[in-house]
């Protein structure tokens, strides 16, 4: 037997059942996650609002991704994925030991430290999409309450029951490839009901709430949708041939979403919008997640259709038709790209998720899981088809029942302790009210600021 070449050999920092290129690529995957986050969606929000919001807006996001590490670490991340505690949740416990962090993870060939990681960044983005839902007047101290009491009451338990492979959704065989229903379905039920307790933006800001820098914006949301790579591509845990098809189908259903949209704005507002080619960006990216690399090309492309069809019109006709989507102030429409997208997203899955490419990511042979809709029909098993796609729709109720409720309580909860909303002084004046910094400061603005002094501490006089 030919010796394998020296840098590939066992020894005590690389244990035979690690797969170098498996964790290198993991390790990649999670670090793209994180660049949507930081500065991805950190120069979105700064970018999308309006400039007295720009700083806030992008602090939210930034102090989310901070917040969600130290929580992940100290109790989270085992109730997502650790020991059975109930049947939704498991035991909290620390993921900081080098004994544990070495040890192999619970799926794939590379070290807990490695899934820590790539975990953690799903955990973050996920908080980060909510604050989208409430830019532009949520009380700052409230929402640094709302980032760890959501994360681990609600978040946890969404992805310990669909996502571990000891949670009851996962047992019954439930498809969610990246994170469809984990981050954004939750997302969108969670920042929509958040939106509701926290109340609306003043009234000035909901009727005229123009983008303080479009280019900008466009940067976030090409770091949004290029960071998607490693959103989908490493949900195989592996450097395969599903990775290959996830990613694929990813970047073509994104782009049929994005042109769908175009083409239906520039029909019905006789303009093509970059803000609403944006939307379709994000609702091509989140449709596809839960399906990723488990269906065929033509099945990417019709989700892509869907995701910037349906999504739209929810968003643009019936926002103003349903009183309850008129009234909620949603800022920038997580119910529609998320919330939205992400059950269809999870519905057409059920119906197009491909019987081999599920044998491949999930390694079993049984065709009686994992077999969409249309597959099952052809192959003469239609209660196949019909079990997957209730199981699926299962996974949506669940979601949704768990974030209206959860984030209510926690909403009120907060609201004990400090206000959810603004006062309607800051709501006036923005970022100088709430940070006492500006985003984008004049000629001569810092001597006129008195606010400005206090940057002498930190060495910028």
């Amino acid at each position: 037997m030919a010796e394998l070449p020296a840098n590939l050999m066992a020894d005590q920092s690389s244990p035979d059942w690690m797969n170098k290129g498996d964790n290198a690529w993991q390790l990649t995957a999670a670090t793209l996650v994180g660049l949507q986050c930081v500065p991805g969606l950190v120069i979105l929000y700064g970018s999308i609002v309006k400039k007295k919001w720009a700083v806030n807006s992008a602090f939210m996001a930034l102090y989310a991704f901070a917040a969600v590490m130290v929580c992940w670490v100290t109790w989270a991340y085992r109730m997502s994925f650790g020991e059975k505690w109930l049947p939704f949740l498991g035991k909290p416990n620390v993921s900081l030991d080098q004994k544990f962090l070495l040890e192999k993870a619970f799926l794939g060939s590379f070290p807990n430290a490695t899934m820590v990681y790539f975990q953690f960044v799903f955990a973050a983005i996920t908080l980060i999409l909510i604050a989208g839902a409430l830019l532009g007047r949520m009380n700052f101290r409230a929402w640094m309450l709302f980032v760890p009491l959501w994360l681990t009451f609600s978040y946890t338990i969404s992805a310990f029951s669909i996502w571990s492979p000891n949670g009851w959704l996962a047992a019954m065989g439930i498809i969610d490839f990246a994170g469809g229903y984990v981050i954004h379905v939750a997302s969108g039920v969670a920042g929509f009901t958040a939106a509701y307790w926290v109340g609306p933006r003043s009234v000035k800001d909901r009727e005229t709430f123009i983008p303080n820098n479009m280019l900008s914006m466009l940067t976030g949301a090409g770091l949004l949708w290029l960071g998607w790579t490693g959103f989908n591509g490493g949900g195989p845990f592996a450097v395969s041939t599903d990775a290959s098809m996830a990613i694929l189908n990813t970047h073509v259903c994104t782009s049929t979403s994005l042109l769908t949209w175009l083409i239906l704005d520039m029909l019905v507002f006789k303009k093509p919008s970059v803000l609403g080619a944006t939307q379709g960006i994000i609702t091509g990216l989140v449709c596809i997640t839960p399906a990723a690399g488990v269906v065929q090309g033509w099945a990417a492309i019709l989700m892509g259709l869907m995701s910037g069809s349906i999504p739209w019109f929810t968003m643009m006709i019936l926002q103003k038709k349903i009183g309850l989507l008129n009234k909620v102030d949603d800022t920038l429409g997580v119910l529609h790209t998320h919330c939205v997208a992400g059950c269809l997203g999870g519905i057409l899955t059920g119906i197009f998720a491909e019987p081999k490419l599920n044998r491949i990511f999930y390694m079993v042979d049984n065709w009686q899981h994992y077999t969409g809709l249309a597959y099952s029909l052809r192959d003469g098993h239609a209660k196949t088809g019909l079990k997957q796609l209730g199981i699926q729709l299962l996974g949506i109720v669940f979601v949704i029942i768990l974030n209206v409720i959860v984030t209510s309580l926690i909403c009120l909860l907060i609201r004990l302790v400090v206000p959810l909303r603004l006062t309607d002084e800051a709501l006036h004046t923005g970022d100088d009210s709430v940070h006492g910094e500006q985003a984008y400061a004049l000629y001569g603005d810092g001597e006129k600021n008195e606010n400005y002094k206090q940057n002498a501490m930190y060495g910028f006089a």
